[in-house]
């Protein structure tokens, strides 16, 4: 707790501009001439763009069609022709977010089918520091953020967010136990229960940053996680 106290005192604390620019919404714009010779497929991109810019930092219910469409200079029967309806594009925007975290973030540690199996979970919790640094300890968990705010009211969207979980812990789960099986992980090890906890307390850990705005908690969680992987790690 010491370690951590510092290097919130002592200059480490994230802090950008853009927590103060993205707090406030959008104004009310013209859509710009270029906005209105765009073809279908550029036109869905800049609605989704628009609505996730949005929705991550003011999150789902406090996002309404009208910002979205000021946001993207799309116009409502542009939206209408891509989206039936508010909760159409955010279970589109959802479907983008968890595309993104499995191909850019989670999969390229665990590409080498014979890899050890606790260097890619490290690996994996490395990029994840990573990201939080690059995003100045902002927006936290996207997927988080979603589930913290949606999955008591909206079933459909609890359901979704489940499923992103649950393959996230599975990732973890196939890998310890492809350790167990190669004699790389104790066979104390519960591949089940080890991999919810790791996800878990990276989502914690993700949070208590964006609180805080400090790098420092996310490296000290990543560290500790990290010892808590070496005590399953076989000993020749």
């Amino acid at each position: 707790m010491a370690r951590l106290t510092r290097r919130y005192s002592g200059g480490t604390v994230c802090t950008d501009q853009l927590v103060h620019m993205t707090t406030t919404k959008t104004q009310t714009t013209t859509p710009s001439p270029a906005a209105k010779t765009r073809d279908g497929k550029t036109t869905r991109e800049a609605i989704l763009a628009a609505a996730l810019r949005l929705m991550h930092v003011h999150g789902y219910h406090a996002t309404s069609l009208d910002d979205v469409l000021r946001e993207s200079g799309v116009g409502k029967g542009n939206f209408y022709y891509h989206f039936r309806s508010k909760e159409d594009l955010g279970y589109a925007i959802l479907d983008q977010i968890v595309a993104g975290f499995v191909e850019r973030t989670l999969e390229p540690c665990f590409t080498d089918p014979e890899g050890a199996p606790l260097a890619q979970i490290r690996c994996f919790l490395d990029r994840l520091e990573q990201a939080q640094r690059d995003r100045k300890c902002m927006g936290g968990c996207a997927m988080g953020n979603l589930a913290s705010e949606l999955s008591d009211v909206h079933e459909g969207f609890r359901k979704r967010l489940a499923s992103v979980f649950t393959t996230w812990h599975a990732r973890f789960a196939q890998a310890l136990a492809a350790g167990k099986r190669r004699g790389e992980v104790v066979e104390s090890c519960e591949p089940d229960a080890s991999a919810r906890f790791i996800v878990a307390s990276l989502e914690g850990a993700i949070l208590f940053t964006k609180v805080t705005k400090d790098i420092g908690v996310m490296e000290q969680c990543v560290g500790e996680l990290k010892h808590y992987l070496a005590a399953y790690e076989a000993r020749s």
